[in-house]
């Protein structure tokens, strides 16, 4: 989480200043507090990455393991294994510095698991489809769920922090506490969360209560619980920008030290120099630039209980992600000409005058986006062509326009609607007609190489916004 980053950052800067003694001191105590774990489990990013310049991408896990001082919390049973991921959040930081989005994985989300190696045992688990997304690393490990929001997302993740529930307590704690407010008196007895209506300090097991609580916030589902969580983070982001607290070095140091304490991350970010890098590049960012997004869901046709991704407006989501947009100001100029229509040609002489509404045009969808072929049949039927149809197709990076013979003023045409370059019109004797052939580059919009459109209102709040959470009507304590 930014929050973190910074503390360590300034605790780190701090240190140094005070002397080497000291320095040498706090370096070495963090340091040792630190776990990792491997960052993928077979299938994932392997590239090495530069974490003071570029795009980065950063796993966000809350572990909900009940061994050691977690044990309270569950039995026996819940303490096997990794544990599965109780909370779920990719911070993306711009290349830039400028902007960092948090979008958050509802844990009740259906997704296809790749196959997983646990690096521990080298025991390989198949690749399951229809899973909820915290249930990826509890067999393989950590990375098992790095690979899964890679191949969710299209992204390569490059680190992840897990935290388990003591981190929260004593973060909170060891901050003073962080505001938060909900609409109505509120008693939960599952989370053992009792707050009053307005708005009230939590720390210690009240903290933890409000982030864990499944049922206290709007209808009782996974999306109020990440709406309140996510109003917990903007909150305790302000309390640390406003309180003066990275001017205090006794505080900093103690959060630190909880922090890194109760912190497992990946190899690559196992070290204070390295979570020193990134803080400094977090630490200057404008927090109404700290945008926190839900990925847009919908119930699924296999369980109305669980979540399954709403499309088109996750792809577009995810495309957008892809493409660096600045989600709190997604206007962006649009693409000079030469990126989306085709190079000037030789005059040729005018070709004869052909009727659309009577071509045969198809559009075969290679985006492995469902559904997605729709969307630009719809565009080609207001450009006239009335006979458009559509197929699934298997995936293709990039999208082309196919055509017979005869059909290339046509293809011309098809290709010019949708702002295809002439560069990808490839003759096809077997096609009757026009083929377009859709790719994972043109997952939104009807204009080839437009910016990602995306859905309204996707972005929940900024780090600047307070929130008031919606109690849940069944929870309300009366009187």
């Amino acid at each position: 989480m930014p929050v973190w980053l910074k503390v360590v950052t300034a605790v780190v800067s701090v240190a140094m200043i005070g002397g080497i003694a000291f320095a040498g001191f706090w370096f070495l105590r963090l340091q040792n507090n630190i776990s990792k774990a491997p960052l993928n489990a077979g299938g994932g990013n392997n590239e090495q990455v530069s974490d003071a310049t570029g795009r980065m991408q950063i796993l966000i896990l809350g572990s909900d393991t009940r061994d050691g001082e977690n044990a309270e919390y569950g039995t026996a049973d819940d303490s096997r294994g990794y544990g599965k991921s109780d909370v779920m959040m990719m911070m993306d930081i711009s290349e830039d510095n400028k902007r960092v989005s948090v979008i958050s994985f509802p844990r009740d989300l259906l997704v296809d698991i790749p196959e997983c190696k646990d690096e521990e045992t080298n025991q390989v688990y198949p690749a399951r489809s229809g899973v909820m997304i915290n249930e990826a690393m509890a067999e393989a490990g950590i990375g098992c769920a790095v690979d899964t929001v890679n191949q969710l997302t299209g992204l390569e993740v490059d680190h992840f922090m897990m935290a388990d529930f003591t981190a929260v307590k004593e973060l909170s704690n060891a901050v003073g506490g962080v505001e938060v407010c909900i609409s109505d008196a509120v008693y939960d007895p599952d989370s053992r969360l009792r707050l009053p209506a307005g708005t009230s300090a939590v720390q210690g097991e009240m903290a933890l209560a409000f982030l864990r609580t499944r049922h206290a916030f709007a209808d009782g589902g996974d999306l109020g619980r990440i709406k309140a969580q996510q109003g917990f983070l903007s909150s305790l982001t302000r309390k640390i920008k406003d309180d003066g607290t990275l001017s205090d070095p006794g505080r900093m140091l103690k959060i630190a030290d909880v922090v890194t304490q109760n912190l497992t991350v990946d190899e690559g970010l196992a070290s204070v120099p390295s979570l020193l890098t990134i803080g400094n590049r977090l630490k200057d960012i404008d927090i109404s630039k700290v945008a926190f997004v839900a990925v847009p869901t919908t119930p699924a046709l296999a369980d109305p209980n669980r979540l399954q991704i709403a499309e088109p407006a996750g792809s577009q989501l995810f495309a957008a992600l892809r493409q660096d947009v600045d989600l709190t100001d997604p206007t962006a100029p649009s693409p000079s000409p030469s990126e989306t229509s085709a190079p000037p040609t030789e005059t040729a002489p005018p070709l004869p005058p052909y009727d659309k509404a009577v071509q045969p045009v198809t559009v075969a969808n290679g985006t492995g986006v469902p559904g997605r072929a729709l969307e630009i049949v719809q565009a080609l039927i207001s450009g006239g062509f009335t006979q458009a149809g559509q197929f699934e197709a298997t995936a293709v990076e990039q999208s082309v326009v196919y055509y017979g013979t005869d059909f290339a003023d046509v293809a011309a045409d098809v290709a010019a609607v949708l702002g295809i370059p002439a560069a990808q019109m490839v003759p096809a004797p077997n096609i009757a007609g026009v083929q377009v052939y859709l790719g994972t580059d043109f997952t939104t919009g009807i204009t080839y190489g437009a910016p990602a459109a995306l859905p309204d209102d996707i972005v929940n709040q900024t780090a600047k916004d307070a929130s008031c959470q919606q109690a849940n009507p069944a929870l309300i304590v009366q009187g």
